[in-house]
């Protein structure tokens, strides 16, 4: 659609404050640093460093709760799927701050600081007022019954650990992003290569605190484990400030909600109205849309019925210039977007029930599991190392091996887009959980009489552990990829903060399902499918019930992803026509 065409010399007049008030997308990026990978290495750095201080308190959590605190299987892991959903749900506050008013590098700052101050608290209230006596906790040692007081420390600390982290998450990822500048030849493909390596660092950072760290843990040195946590969390800040003066910075592009608002209300307001025959909808002229530091994105035809926010009236011609009432083809576009990723992202909340078990009930069952190699005693947390490991392999397999086949085979550079990587993702999830069932259902018959464990040994668990890491390296990667890419330029960190967000609301449905199983199951003095002694339960039927969700979810998945279509500004639209020698194209015609 072109400009709109302006009869009266009032529109005249509100069309040209709109344009001086906008500020070009050039403006909008400070030229503090050149970025490039010298800096985006830092980033990742910081992200392996940080991930190490917070799995350091998270991977282990659900058996401090048991040993520590005391409680029994199915609150603990209800506890630590709603603490981890609250970690990732967090990182809406902080891409909300990133986009509207902080920025990236302060956002990434401020929480960075909470972090740590949550580190440090928890650090202090296990060794002063939790792990009494000294060394409790591990097992065969019973801690002194916790105060109200020390309980509410602990919560507290753990919370702030939440919020720091979450906040930090999404915004250190699109931080990173902005480090590559598009217009460079040599950058233009660096943004998936970061956002790979990204979810290598994470990896990596979470191997030492799932082998090492959990250990020690595992043994009743709880505090010893918060403190290393801690000085990892102060090191990834110190990591993070030392490159400073070389980021590449973007402004904020304010806050995004009222400008979605005003889509809807100037829509609902013009509910009547249609677009005459010749005439456009509204946009400002030139490149650069009214949104400050965002590129035009160009008109698509689908959710017809918010257009009518840019068709111009006669009361828009005479009254002066009111974005409740006209909104440009770009704000409109903005916020059809946010409704296409949507339904992608529900999608996505089954797949993260299935991760979320690897910090609950994995652990709950390779506890009572054969864990000992000969006199050494493995923790059950430290399982999950297979996991980050099948990570890392499956990284460089899919980036060296199976990117170059499928780009020949398909023809696209990234060799499988991201809703296909999202899709194989949901598969190989599902078949995790029919793992994690055969494996529960082959302990059960091993269980040795009259004690809580199986003769079974614990590393039966590596198939069930591999498959979620794989899982990972299709779901995880394809989805900052995909929400990063298809958010506009003014929501860039709250489409990374969508992935977090999906961890997030998983961890909650986790939680429901298992408090709606126990209610149903653990009737009529029944133990139920989870119970305090899982000998005398049925796990199995939990996880395999969770790969039948999972199947259903893919089916959803696969309508959704086939609807969607993909963004596309009018600046990328141009470099495709140049590119193609075309000479022109009608931007943005009806």
């Amino acid at each position: 659609m072109g400009t709109a065409t302006k009869s009266m010399g009032t529109l005249d007049v509100q069309e040209s404050q709109v344009e001086d008030t906008n500020t070009n997308l050039k403006h909008c990026i400070e030229k503090n640093g050149t970025g490039g990978w010298g800096y985006a290495f830092l980033l990742l750095a910081n992200q392996g460093l940080a991930t190490l201080a917070f799995f350091g308190v998270g991977v282990n959590m659900v058996l401090f709760l048991t040993r520590v605190l005391g409680q029994d299987n199915a609150s603990a892991a209800n506890n630590v799927s709603k603490w981890t959903g609250t970690v990732y749900l967090c990182s809406l506050v902080g891409a909300f701050l990133s986009d509207s008013y902080w920025g990236r590098y302060l956002t990434c700052a401020i929480f960075q600081v909470i972090f740590v101050l949550g580190l440090v608290l928890l650090s202090l209230s296990s060794w002063l007022f939790l792990l009494k006596p000294e060394g409790c906790g591990d097992g065969k040692e019973i801690c002194v019954p916790t105060t109200p007081f020390s309980s509410a420390i602990f919560y507290l600390a753990m919370y702030l650990v939440a919020f720091g982290y979450g906040g930090h998450q999404p915004t250190i990822a699109t931080f990173g992003a902005d480090q590559f500048d598009e217009s460079i030849p040599k950058r233009k493909n660096s943004k998936a290569t970061f956002f790979c390596y990204f979810y290598f660092a994470l990896n990596t950072g979470s191997l030492f605190s799932n082998t090492i760290l959990v250990y020690y843990e595992d043994n009743g040195k709880w505090t010893l484990g918060f403190w290393v946590a801690t000085a990892s969390a102060v090191l990834a800040l110190v990591t993070f400030l030392l490159g400073s003066p070389g980021y590449r910075y973007i402004k904020p592009c304010g806050n995004p909600i009222p400008r979605v608002m005003q889509v809807f209300v100037a829509a609902a307001k013009k509910w009547k109205e249609t677009l005459k025959e010749g005439e456009e909808l509204y946009e400002v002229q030139g490149l650069e849309s009214a949104i400050k530091g965002s590129r035009k994105i160009r008109h698509t035809d689908e959710f017809e019925c918010l257009d009518k926010a840019a068709i111009i009236t006669v009361e828009d011609r005479l009254a002066p210039f009111n974005p409740w009432r006209l909104c440009t083809i770009t704000q409109v576009e903005e916020a059809k977007c946010i409704i296409r990723m949507l339904p992608i992202w529900l999608c996505t909340i089954v797949y993260s029930v299935v991760f979320t078990q690897m910090a609950s009930l994995f652990v709950e069952q390779g506890d009572v599991m054969n864990a000992k190699i000969g006199k050494f005693h493995l923790p059950a947390a430290s399982m999950s190392a297979f996991d980050i490991c099948s990570v890392l392999l499956c990284t460089g397999i899919y980036r060296q091996i199976l990117v170059p086949i499928a780009s020949r085979l398909s023809g696209n550079p990234k060799g499988l887009t991201e809703l296909q990587r999202m899709g194989i993702g949901l598969i190989i999830g599902m078949l995790a959980m029919i793992a994690a069932g055969l494996t529960e259902i082959e302990r059960l018959k091993r269980v040795v009489p009259g004690t809580h464990g199986s003769s079974m040994s614990i590393f039966w668990q590596i198939p069930q552990y591999v498959l979620v890491g794989a899982s990972e390296v299709f779901m995880y990667i394809g989805q900052l990829e995909f929400f990063n890419g298809q958010a506009p330029d003014g929501i860039k960190s709250f489409g990374s903060s969508l992935c977090m967000a999906s961890i997030s609301l998983g961890n909650f449905v986790s939680s429901m399902l298992v408090n709606m199983v126990m209610g149903i199951t653990a009737k009529n003095n029944n133990p139920g499918w989870i119970p305090n002694d899982l000998n005398a339960g049925h796990m199995d039927r939990f996880y395999f019930l969770i790969a039948v969700l999972t199947a259903v979810d893919f089916v959803a998945y696969l309508a959704c992803a086939r609807w969607y279509k993909c963004l596309s500004t009018i600046e990328e639209t141009s470099a495709k026509v140049k590119d193609t020698g075309e000479k022109e194209l009608g931007l943005n015609r009806v």
